[in-house]
């Protein structure tokens, strides 16, 4: 029923030369030896990108305009011969699709965001829709991953910023982006097509037809192709009408771009809020460094590479997933902690279940093709397809050892995992498969032996006609190795047979110890190449066999194939358990590598309150690079202390501190332990950086203008459950105006506490400017503190040296002109720093003016955090009631000290008991 008339598309077979043809299995007789390429049936990231157009080369006049009144149906039939460079503009526009520019070469898909990988692992499509009219700011998206077969809706409201939308397409890494052709309005582009192509310029864009973008056609193909496991998501989607829209556009052109359907009830379908996970913005992801190392994109000193410890593709994939995405539910976060403790208290089941999951596939990529349904059938499809049914069959004889594992475990998460391994369509499709199946055929890895193993992988007296050409491939194998070893005796040379995929059988030799007749390779030794100590080469007997054992492949390959298709048929209703095995593996690949971080070094579980309260915190990154265990520090953050100041020298430690309290909030609500002694967070709905002092070149925008970019998005949406790291605001413009702006956002920022009752954000902000350490004297939950640094001088000549300890303190820093000790470390003549410092004592003395509270403010700051403490105390304490009493006594206490030092008169009266 999904099948319509864009089957008539045959792209053919597209190679380097940019020509295509139609070809039958039979076409294939006589032709090349090598490995036959497959056009658009490919799953392939490199072979999608050549039907894409690249941002690469920025907007040009020459765009191709929107075909009017095209559509998918009724497209004309490409013909043999047809040149093909990348998507022609004429089939382009007789599809209703349109590149907003022209390619000026094949695009490479990389991005300049912090959640990039490598171009090779980008192979997800996007399709985004934005309402109009009053719906204006409503977003529905629709990805589907080309190497995981699951479709995932999203939407949401977002605000004027289309902050959530660039997150989530950073955190994505798309391949490709669809949008309507309205969004572009002919070059004029809406506010979100603007941002989007501004944002994601290395990335393909594709505008498609607006009548693509179909809600009701959106819900056709989920009813159709949701597999039974996952029909619910209709209920939770069907008026949704945006993210609908956008599956309908991405499901069409998927199914045009790959050439291939998917098959029905085949499909893992679900949809996600924006509420379910923290937000962290790109600039944020790259300032912490969560998966992309900032000095060297190849370097594994990120959070991603000390967490990383993964056997399997999909085990990878979700803890990067989880690290940009931390989770907001604690029960969900606290069942994890659960399973990672059993791991590292049961030894038997930590190394049980890591070889258990180490012989695992990539599932996920697996299930992407075995539930596709190619619209040719070629050699290189009926290959294809041998190989996933013997690595189906490796996976499914994976099952009871990974269940075997699991058979005695304690916790919720693994019990439920355990429970999902009972399946019995497991076993039931393994016997299924293993009826036409060899038993002893496996996955193996060495392309000679994986051929072996397709060739041979189909039972024998099931087809006649395989059987025999499987006899006939044996005895030209045969034949081949005897001439080679004719040729050896010939010539007397130490020759052996070597075979690769791509030149088939041919002949190596080793250089060491051979005298070659006139010093050169006998004239029947053709294609020559030398490698080291190595010669290799062929001659023109061997490459007449290798076409006729190639010969010989096609029809064991085509024969098997039917087979195997038959097979597949019969099974296909029963593979949707392998979505189950997937999220199993997965999860357990993703907390077996959070348990092994924990071996490698020190960490401890935290816990969940209103506070954030670390005691000797480390920095993860820093650990991992120093190969020590770095300066800790406590840290505390609370309600009734919100908003902390941290001043001190340069290189005294501060940026770091502040990535560091970060990185633990993420390492923690991703479920994983962190490097302390102990630690206790409040959920983050969104965690927000201001880090660093770059020029942006590609928007022309200089560090300051960055800064206040950077800021405006905070200032626009942060909440009162965020967290909020800025360090060093308006070091980009003049000392005076750099002032004003910090004092003026954290009085901003404090001032938010006004409007969401006690709950409010947490904030850590760093700063040389001095002056804001007053604000402490005016809001009650600011506090002040410092990195200590010890000054010591030499025996000999005196000369004053600063040590930097990298200890956090209570109090503003005391040091001045820290800037000039620094300078002083260089090769600046004397003469400078000396007239620099008598410059800097007058300026100081005029600038900097002590401010002292006068007492009636310190009152209303006891009281306050008096008050602070009593809310705290009543909504987390597990204190038995005499622990409690005296705690509360303490409290008491603290509080009429700082009454007294003020002079105020203790009138706070309690029962003694």
């Amino acid at each position: 029923m999904l099948r319509s008339s864009t089957e008539e598309l045959t792209p053919g077979n597209t190679t380097d030369s940019g020509r295509s043809s139609v070809l039958s299995p039979l076409d294939y007789r006589g032709k090349q030896s090598g490995p036959v390429s497959l056009g658009r049936g490919s799953t392939s990231a490199g072979l999608l990108t050549r039907v894409t157009h690249s941002f690469r080369g920025g907007r040009t006049s020459s765009s191709v305009p929107p075909s009017s009144g095209s559509s998918f149906c009724g497209t004309p039939r490409l013909m043999r011969g047809t040149p093909r460079l990348g998507r022609t503009p004429g089939l382009a526009g007789a599809l209703g699709i349109h590149p907003a520019w022209t390619p000026q070469t094949e695009p490479s898909v990389t991005t300049s965001c912090s959640s990039v990988i490598s171009a090779t692992a980008a192979s997800v499509i996007v399709a985004v829709v934005e309402g109009r009219g009053l719906a204006r700011g409503e977003i529905g998206m629709a990805s589907i991953n080309l190497k995981c077969p699951e479709l995932v809706l999203y939407q949401f409201a977002d605000t004027g910023t289309y902050a959530k939308v660039i997150t989530k397409l950073h955190i994505l890494v798309p391949l490709e982006i669809l949008m309507p052709d309205t969004a572009s309005e002919k070059g004029k582009g809406t506010k979100l097509y603007s941002l989007i192509t501004e944002n994601f310029q290395s990335v393909a864009f594709t505008a498609i037809q607006r009548k693509y973008f179909n809600e009701r056609k959106g819900l056709e193909y989920i009813q159709q192709l949701s597999a039974p496991e996952y029909s619910t998501v209709i209920m939770e989607v069907q008026a949704k009408y945006y993210c609908l829209a956008a599956a309908a556009a991405l499901l069409k052109y998927f199914e045009f771009i790959q050439n291939s359907i998917y098959a029905p009830k085949s499909l893992k379908v679900s949809f996600k809020g924006s509420e379910h996970t923290a937000m962290i913005d790109s600039a944020s992801a790259t300032n912490l460094e969560l998966v992309v190392n900032n000095r060297d994109h190849r370097s594994e000193h990120t959070l991603l590479g000390v967490l990383n410890y993964t056997k399997t593709p999909g085990g990878g994939r979700r803890l990067r997933s989880n690290i940009l995405e931390p989770l907001l539910d604690v029960d969900t976060i606290n069942i994890r902690l659960d399973t990672i403790q059993e791991l590292l208290q049961d030894e038997e089941l930590f190394f049980g279940l890591k070889n258990a999951i180490g012989h695992f596939l990539d599932i996920d990529q697996l299930l992407s093709v075995l539930v596709q349904i190619p619209k040719q059938e070629t050699v290189q499809v009926a290959e294809s397809k041998i190989t996933h049914v013997i690595q189906l069959k490796h996976t499914l004889e994976m099952v009871p050892p990974l269940r075997m594992v699991l058979k005695n475990c304690n916790t919720a998460l693994l019990k439920a995992y355990s429970s999902s391994l009972e399946d019995n369509r497991f076993d039931m499709i393994l016997e299924q498969i293993k009826s036409v199946i060899n038993d002893d055929t496996s996955y193996m890895k060495g392309s000679l032996n994986m051929r072996t193993q397709k060739c041979y992988a189909v039972r024998p007296n099931i087809n006649e006609f395989l059987d025999i050409a499987r006899r006939a491939y044996t005895e030209i194998v045969d034949d081949i190795a005897e001439l080679v070893d004719q040729v050896g005796e010939k010539y007397a040379l130490p020759i052996r047979t070597s075979f690769s995929t791509a030149r088939g059988f041919f002949i190596q030799m080793k250089l060491e110890g051979v005298a070659l007749p006139d010093g050169e390779l006998p004239a029947d030794f053709i294609k020559v190449t030398k490698h080291k100590n190595n010669y290799s080469f062929t001659t023109a007997d061997l490459m007449k066999m290798n076409d006729r054992c190639d010969e010989a492949l096609r029809e064991i390959f085509h024969m098997s194939y039917v087979v195997v298709c038959q097979l597949l048929n019969t099974v296909h209703e029963h593979i949707h358990c392998l979505y189950k095995l997937s999220d199993a593996v997965s999860m357990l690949d993703m907390l077996l590598s959070l348990a092994n971080a924990c071996t490698i070094s020190d960490y401890v579980r935290p816990e969940f309150t209103d506070t954030l309260a670390i005691k000797q915190g480390r920095h993860p990154i820093l650990e991992r690079i120093v190969g020590q265990q770095p300066v800790s520090n406590n840290s505390y953050i609370s309600e009734g202390s919100n908003f902390v100041i941290i001043t001190g020298p340069n290189m005294s430690g501060k940026s770091t501190y502040l990535k560091q309290v970060a990185l633990c909030q993420i390492m923690a609500q991703i479920g994983s332990f962190v490097p302390a002694e102990y630690a206790s967070f409040r959920i983050a709905d969104q965690i927000f950086t201001r880090i660093g002092v770059d020029d942006d070149f590609e928007t022309n925008s200089s560090t300051f203008m960055v800064e206040m970019k950077e800021v405006s998005y905070l200032i626009h949406n942060v909440s009162d459950r965020s967290l909020i790291i800025i360090d060093e605001l308006g070091r980009g413009t003049s000392a005076e105006e750099g002032v004003g702006i910090c004092h003026s956002v954290c009085e901003f920022l404090l001032s938010l506490r006004l409007f969401t009752c006690w709950s409010q954000a947490f904030t850590l902000f760093a700063t040389h400017f001095l002056e804001l350490c007053e604000l402490e004297t005016l809001y009650p939950n600011v506090e002040n503190q410092h990195m200590e640094v010890q000054h010591t001088r030499t025996g000999d000549t005196g000369t004053e040296r600063v040590i930097y300890t990298f200890l956090l303190s209570r109090g503003s820093s005391e040091e001045r002109n820290y800037g000039l000790r620094a300078a002083e470390m260089t090769a600046l003549p004397l003469t400078i720093i000396q007239e620099a410092k008598a410059i800097s004592s007058k300026v100081s003395q005029q600038l900097l003016a002590k401010h002292h509270s006068d007492p009636e403010t310190q009152r209303q700051r006891a009281v306050y955090h008096l008050a602070t403490r009593l809310l705290q105390t009543a909504r987390n304490s597990r204190l038995d009631p005499d622990s409690l009493r005296i705690y509360l006594k303490g409290l008491k206490r603290h509080y009429e000290a700082e009454l007294q030092v003020i002079g105020e008169p203790v009138s706070m009266e309690t029962e003694e008991e």
